[in-house]
C-alpha cells in the first residue's frame, strides 16, 4: 500500500487514477479571513467564558473551601499542637510501665500482709466475741435460773405464809369460840346469882 491509495489488483500493477474534487456550491473563506474571524468570535466569548467559569468556580467549585478548612486543620493539629499528644502518650507509657514494674508489686506485697494481719486480727476479735456472746449467754442462764428460784422461793413462802395465816385465823377462831363460851356461862352463872336474890 502506497500513500497515493491502493494499488489495483491488475496485471500491470500501475495505480488508478485518483477522483477529481467536485466544485463546492459556495466559494470557501481564505485562510486570513479563518483567523479573524476565529479572533472576533475569541474575543465575543472570552468575557463569556470568564463569566461562567467565575459562576461555576462560586456556585459548584467547593475547593478553596475545602483547602482552606484542610490548612486549618493541618495548622490547628501539627503546627500549633506539635507532639504534644505524642508527648502525653509517652508519659502515660512511662507512668504505667513504672506503675506495673514498682508500684503495683509493692501494692500487692503491703496489701498481701496487711491484709494476713487483719485477717488474723480478725479472727481474734471473731473469737472474742464468741467468748463474750458465750459468757453473756450463761450469764443469762444463771440470771434465769436465779429468777425462777426465786420465783419458787416466793411461791413457796406465799404457801407458807397462807397456811400460816390460815392455822393463825383458825386459832383465833377458836379461841373467840372458847371465850364466846366462858362468857355465855359467865353470864349464865350471872343470871342465875340474880335470879337468886330477885327471890329474895
Amino acid at each position: 500500500m502506497s500513500r497515493a491509495g491502493p494499488e489495483s489488483p491488475g496485471r500491470s500493477g500501475a495505480a488508478l487514477p485518483l477522483p477529481l474534487p467536485l466544485p463546492l456550491p459556495f466559494p470557501l473563506p481564505l485562510a486570513g479571513d479563518r483567523k479573524r474571524e476565529a479572533l472576533s468570535a475569541g474575543a465575543l466569548l472570552q468575557p463569556i467564558i470568564k463569566d461562567v467559569g467565575e459562576i461555576y468556580s462560586r456556585l459548584l467549585d467547593h475547593r478553596p473551601v475545602i483547602q482552606g478548612e484542610i490548612r486549618y486543620f493541618v495548622k490547628e493539629f501539627e503546627e500549633k499542637r506539635g507532639l504534644r499528644e505524642l508527648r502525653v502518650l509517652e508519659n502515660l507509657k512511662s507512668t504505667i510501665f513504672e506503675a506495673n514494674e514498682n508500684i503495683l508489686p509493692k501494692c500487692e506485697q503491703s496489701m498481701h500482709d496487711n491484709l494476713n494481719e487483719v485477717l488474723k486480727k480478725l479472727q481474734a476479735s471473731n473469737n472474742m466475741i464468741h467468748r463474750l456472746q458465750e459468757r453473756e449467754r450463761e450469764e443469762r442462764k444463771l440470771q434465769a435460773d436465779k429468777l425462777m428460784a426465786d420465783e419458787e422461793n416466793r411461791i413457796a413462802q406465799w404457801e407458807s405464809f397462807m397456811k400460816e395465816q390460815q392455822n393463825k385465823q383458825a386459832e383465833v377462831d377458836e379461841e373467840h369460840r372458847k371465850a364466846m363460851e366462858r362468857l355465855k356461862e359467865q353470864y349464865s352463872e350471872m343470871e342465875k346469882e340474880l335470879d337468886k336474890y330477885i327471890s329474895f
